[in-house]
């Protein structure tokens, strides 16, 4: 990063000598801040723009450089509102979000949280897809630390350079290898860990400037990428083997060493290196990621909300995944685990009921080579997939045809989820002979993009006569319900942003020494009592919340994850209350709002 790209993204965190004390809103009674003129203006964490009062306008040197009226933040965001409106695409409309959040934090926040389920698209997935692609080309300024191997000796130097002067809640860390299904995307992976950032904030309320967004370049193996002129990363093939892993070892290492008790949350890495760092890691320190335990912790949700409809046990169940990348055993590593879990009692004593190797007996993973048994051999299954995942030759013959619908007549399934992005992969015929065999069949056909969905749940609804329980990865409209004329079936939508910033901010809160299962299972567990079909006791409503309730829906799941810390004993925070409800009340005051705070001019600040 350049030295003045590093002074800009030191100025946000400084300049505050006495913050005040934050109130349930959000708000800080008091803060002092010693910026002034064009330095408070240019700082994203403290400008108000038209909004500084008379007094703070007089107090920072501001009188002549803002226009005379005085908004309020609805004022603002009114205005805000109108100038998003105008532009003409989605990509131009992020590009003017990444503006506003480079000039006005509590602006763009509070934008985003008055127009959540519309803008969550354009500041995340699928928008922000786009925007990683085209970073290079796209690039104003720093938002976040962007780490090199040529300058690796470096890195702990620069690392204290961006957390100066603060004690991080947060680090999202990408290596951009698996950007949003859009691939390898280099030195463009900080995109993501900002947007992941954004999304803490605006569902979780966690504080922005207690937050870094880190990307560890360590190149790239996109050709299009190396072969631009304007590519701002490092133009090599990506860093490979023992090399690589020191490199990440070294930023985990500071991490553990600098920031404890922060929540390091991995983003988008390989499918060859995503499920071995979290299980090198994960116990080390509180460690989250959100492709694999996410994605499984809000499938498991959705699918315990289906249960209930069912009246039967995760443990009873037979599971066929489509898919086994990243999510797909991520998914699977999720459900095995709960399934110990419920079989294991209430009791931290308890003996387990269920073994790991009988657990996973529940579940047929298939891949593009069919389903994953051991007579593929060892160069068709990959090193990621647990033997005990894998179908042995006394249940599947090598022989034996094992493509989807084959697998579905052998094994009559009560779940089928799709990860593959093999669009049309559920067809009719292997969704009717999976109905034959049980009343309420549950398909989540989880693949993003839309036009990569296994199946359209108007498809499945109609193949199954409207038995089906339905989730998807994308939204999808409403779809009829046979014989009522007026209801409609709300299909659930896998959204991850309903459950991971509740998960974090649990662990957040607790100061959790690591993310154990039953902490993100507890929190699976607190969505799908929120589910409308659950809240409702209506079989034919939703599996999920509306996305639109993310924020107070991750609050409670946060509020599960910190009792589920408690009892697991990882939980290191001391101010905690004891009691339940005094213990809801200071988990809202620590939360963070876009709301303004009153400045006081600080001038012993600047000497």
């Amino acid at each position: 990063m350049s030295s003045t790209a590093q002074q800009h993204q030191q100025q946000q965190y400084r300049g505050v000598s006495a913050p005040g004390h934050q109130s349930s809103d959000g708000r800080e009674s008091m803060i002092k801040v010693s910026l002034r003129g064009p330095a408070i203006l240019n700082n994203p964490r403290f400008n108000k723009g038209s909004a500084f009062t008379r007094e703070e306008r007089d107090q920072f040197g501001l009188r002549g450089r803002l226009p005379y009226a005085v908004d309020s933040l609805d004022d603002q965001v009114a205005r805000a509102y109108q100038q998003y409106k105008s532009r003409e695409s989605d990509l131009l409309k992020n590009s003017f979000l990444q503006s506003l959040k480079s000039q006005n934090w509590t602006l763009f926040y509070a934008l985003l949280s008055k127009h959540l389920v519309e803008m969550f698209p354009v500041v995340y997935t699928p928008t922000e897809a786009d925007a990683i692609a085209d970073y290079s080309h796209l690039f104003r300024r720093s938002e976040g630390l962007y780490l090199s191997p040529p300058e690796v000796e470096k890195m702990e130097e620069d690392f204290l350079d961006a957390c100066e002067g603060r004690e991080l809640d947060l680090i999202v860390v990408s290596d951009a290898e698996a950007i949003l299904g859009i691939g390898d995307q280099g030195s463009g992976g900080i995109g993501i860990s900002s947007a992941k950032a954004v999304i803490y904030t605006l569902a979780a309320g966690v504080d922005p400037a207690k937050a870094l967004a880190v990307t560890l370049d360590v190149g790239t193996n996109n050709d299009d990428l190396l072969k631009d002129d304007l590519y701002l990363g490092y133009r090599e093939k990506r860093v490979r083997g023992q090399k690589y892993d020191d490199f990440v070892d070294k930023f985990v290492g500071l991490v553990k060493k600098h920031q404890p008790n922060c929540l390091l949350h991995f983003e988008d890495f390989g499918v060859t290196n995503a499920q071995r760092l979290l299980a090198r890691y994960r116990d080390q320190l509180s460690i989250f990621n959100d492709d694999i335990q996410g994605t499984g912790a809000v499938t498991l949700a959705a699918l315990q909300a289906a249960i209930a409809v069912t009246e039967t046990k995760l443990a009873d169940q037979k599971i066929i995944i489509y898919g086994s990348g990243s999510a797909g055993l991520g998914i699977a590593r999720q459900l095995r685990d709960a399934i110990i879990l419920e079989a294991g009692g209430d009791n931290d004593g308890d003996k387990k009921k269920m073994s790991s190797k009988e657990a996973a007996s529940k579940f047929w993973l298939i891949d593009q080579h069919g389903l994953i048994k051991k007579s593929l051999g060892k160069d068709k299954i990959r090193d990621e997939i647990e033997d005990e995942f894998i179908r042995q030759e006394d249940e599947w013959g090598s022989e034996e045809e094992s493509g989807l619908l084959d697998v579905v007549k052998k094994v009559k399934p009560t779940i089928l989820i799709g990860t593959s992005t093999h669009a049309g992969a559920f067809t009719e015929e292997v969704v009717k002979e999976m109905a034959k065999n049980v009343d309420r069949p549950i398909i989540f056909p989880l693949s993003n993009p839309t036009k990569k969905c296994e199946a359209r749940p108007e498809d499945l609804n109609k193949w199954t006569d409207g038995k089906a329980l339905m989730a998807t990865g994308s939204p999808f409209d409403p779809v009829d319900i046979p014989g009522q004329d007026k209801k409609k079936y709300i299909v659930a939508e896998c959204n991850n942003a309903l459950i991971y910033p509740g998960l974090g901010l649990g662990a957040i809160l607790s100061r959790a020494s690591k993310m154990t299962d039953s902490m993100i299972v507890a929190g699976s567990k607190r969505l799908s009592e929120l589910a409308p079909s659950s809240q409702q006791n209506d079989p034919d409503a939703s599996l999920l919340p509306d996305f639109g309730d993310a924020p107070e829906v991750n609050f409670e799941i946060a509020l599960a994850v910190i009792e589920a810390a408690l009892k697991d004993g990882v939980a290191t925070e001391k101010e905690m209350p004891e009691d339940a409800e005094e213990r809801k009340k200071w988990a809202k005051e620590k939360s963070w709002a876009p709301v303004y705070s009153e400045y006081e001019y600080d001038a012993e600040g600047m000497k």
